[in-house]
């Protein structure tokens, strides 16, 4: 029985294998499955597209020069559709532009043909590190997210005003700027910090950066506050 060069940190993440060679898809996917990889080929990116579930953990090793959508117009199509696969580019035609283009676009590697199989190997392992810690941190966010829709309209609105304002944030000064009392400042930021499972302010600034919680747009911070003000 083959196990996989790391112990994988999610259940049965799987290589994606696009290139329009036959013969490569073919000789990589055998070896890779030696090695214990869990291996589905394509011969093109767009039958890639058609059947991949973004909801699957794995990485995509990706030939770069294929006719139709080519590697490069498939990680554009990925990106601009937020869908993020950590990618190693394989080609037998690409340069240094090429390489430096797809490196700035986020992929793990270029390897160019022929490359040795221990080369891709670790790459593999790195992008599956990538794929876990891309999904840990939008799980994370994702919560943060959903807890903060639970904060009434007067608790999203102190909640706004602390990540927009991160240098006010005494009772005192939001009271005047919101036009309520300190003492309901007080009531309804210990509500946010119990709603939100942190335990400081400084935690929500913290996690507004990194969970999104806010739109970029302070005008449609006040719609999203526009449904009532709870006091």
């Amino acid at each position: 029985m083959t196990t996989l060069p790391f112990e994988p940190p999610f259940e049965n993440p799987i290589v994606f294998l696009v290139d329009d060679d036959e013969r490569i898809r073919t000789s990589l996917a055998r070896a890779l499955d030696k090695r214990g990889f869990h291996v589905e080929s394509f011969a093109s990116a767009e039958t890639f597209l058609d059947a991949y579930d973004r909801r699957q953990p794995g990485c995509l090793v990706l030939d770069y020069g294929m006719p139709g959508l080519n590697g490069l117009d498939l990680q554009k199509h990925l990106a601009a559709n937020n869908l993020f696969v950590p990618i190693i580019f394989i080609s037998g035609q690409g340069g240094v532009p090429e390489s430096v283009q797809a490196m700035k676009a986020g992929a793990i590697d270029f390897l160019e043909k022929p490359f040795r199989q221990s080369e891709l190997v670790a790459c593999i392992n790195t992008a599956f590190e990538a794929d876990l810690a891309a999904r840990s941190a939008e799980e994370v966010s994702k919560t943060a997210r959903d807890k903060f829709e639970l904060l009434t309209a007067r608790e999203k609105e102190i909640a706004i005003f602390i990540i927009r304002h991160p240098s006010t944030t005494s009772s005192k000064e939001i009271g005047r700027q919101l036009d309520i009392s300190p003492r309901t400042v007080d009531h309804h930021r210990a509500r946010i910090l119990e709603k939100m499972s942190i335990g400081s302010v400084a935690e929500l600034i913290d996690l507004s950066g990194t969970a999104a919680l806010l739109p970029a747009d302070p005008v449609k911070d006040r719609a999203l506050l526009s449904r009532s003000v709870a006091t």
